[in-house]
């Protein structure tokens, strides 16, 4: 059920009860963040540690298997990537930097 402020509270479900399955690839969560990653290609090496590590699915593998740029629609800022990215290829900066 979609929620928008016309709803009226007799059509809204009980706070904590999961009527339906979702996951962040049916919903753009990026607006979530308050830090990004900043993607520096020169230094990355391809090792490709990074987007395995993601929980959000929000690296993307091109069709040659190299990483891409951040899809920020559904990057949380969570910095998992730049923890574990050996080259500093990635590092987190606050939104709105």
């Amino acid at each position: 059920m979609a929620i928008d402020n016309n709803t009226p509270a007799s059509e809204l479900t009980i706070g904590g009860n999961i009527y339906t399955a979702g996951n962040a690839k049916e919903f753009k969560t990026g607006d979530w963040r308050s830090a990004r990653p900043v993607f520096d290609s020169e230094k990355c090496k391809q090792c490709g540690l990074c987007f395995p590590v993601c929980p959000d699915d929000a690296i993307p593998v091109n069709d040659d298997g190299n990483r891409c740029d951040f899809n920020f629609d559904y990057c949380k800022g969570c910095g998992v990537c730049a923890k574990v990215c050996p080259f500093g290829a990635i590092s987190m900066k606050e939104e709105g930097e």
